[in-house]
């Protein structure tokens, strides 16, 4: 974002990936808004495949009332690849020609600032933040407690869906980096590997999508949900770091994983609130799970 200069009404120099309702409020007004998507989803079974419950749930949503202007995008349909078990997870990368179809639909240029949201605690806006920043684009961010924030402000809602004008947008893929299962390995033991799930998920105790339960040997149990306050908007800056330095974050490489790719973006989000980049295994443990070479640990400790 701080290499994006005079295109859109949001102030390139502000280096978090995070907008609060008046800054967007204030950029909406503008004479050069940005463009806003709405990620709304939920998780899904994992039988119930692309354009699953997920996906429905965020659409119904949509027409019940979202920010004006907003185009909603299906995570599970245009945000990620179909299923691909040991080889890629619950939600693979999407391939970038059909995304590139996706998001220009939406309206994204690439010389104009993108705002996603969600319902809070932007779960599923990270993982749109991510997927663009990945692709490229340059001026991404999540609007911090979603629409629960947008109401609690009292600002507008409609059930009118726009018709933008076709965006320009083509994904270029590489814009974070990424870990496939060796390398999340490698980095579990020679720097630190956050695992974003639920710390019961982690310990093995249960699972209740993936055929395995446990964690990749050497990982670091770091629920996602911990880097919210009570109202879904993120913990200050200060919190994170201070979270992120008592898991060992500092100098070493970092990267993350959750169950299919989608709290790791959230995951990620946050370290970048915090200044720390991240790399993310897209595949996560749906894919290390389904792979029966992988090895697996159980229990509170590294492994």
């Amino acid at each position: 974002m701080d290499d994006l200069e005079n295109t859109s009404e949001l102030d390139p120099a502000t280096a978090s990936p995070l907008i609060t309702v008046e800054e967007l409020a204030k950029a909406l007004a503008g004479e050069q808004p940005p463009v806003l998507l709405d990620i709304r989803w939920q998780l899904s079974a994992p039988t119930a495949g692309q354009g699953g419950a997920g996906g429905s749930f965020g659409a119904a949503e949509y027409a019940r009332g979202h920010l004006p202007g907003a185009v909603f995008v299906d995570l599970d349909r245009e945000l990620a690849a179909p299923p691909a078990g040991a080889q890629g997870g619950r939600h693979p990368l999407p391939d970038p020609g059909q995304l590139g179809v996706a998001l220009r639909r939406a309206g994204v240029r690439g010389d104009r600032a993108v705002v996603v949201y969600d319902g809070g605690p932007a779960t599923s806006a990270a993982r749109a933040w991510w997927v663009l920043r990945w692709a490229g684009h340059p001026d991404v961010r999540v609007l911090d407690g979603g629409i629960a924030a947008w109401r609690a402000a009292g600002a507008p809602e409609t059930t009118e869906v726009p018709a933008p004008a076709e965006g320009d947008f083509t994904p270029v893929p590489g814009g974070l980096p990424t870990l496939d299962g060796d390398q999340a390995a490698e980095l579990a033991r020679t720097g630190v590997l956050l695992d974003a799930r639920a710390a019961e998920r982690y310990r093995g105790e249960v699972e209740p999508l993936d055929p395995k339960a446990g964690h990749i040997p050497g990982a670091l149990s770091a629920p996602t949900f911990e880097n919210n306050a009570e109202d879904g908007r993120f913990k200050p800056v200060a919190e994170l770091v201070e979270r992120f330095r008592a898991l060992g974050v500092g100098g070493e490489p970092v990267g993350v994983y959750c169950g299919s790719g989608v709290t790791a973006a959230h995951q990620a989000l946050a370290l970048a609130v915090a200044g720390q980049p991240a790399a993310l295994y897209p595949g996560s443990w749906s894919e290390w799970s389904n792979d029966p070479r992988r090895p697996v640990a159980t229990g509170a400790e590294r492994g």
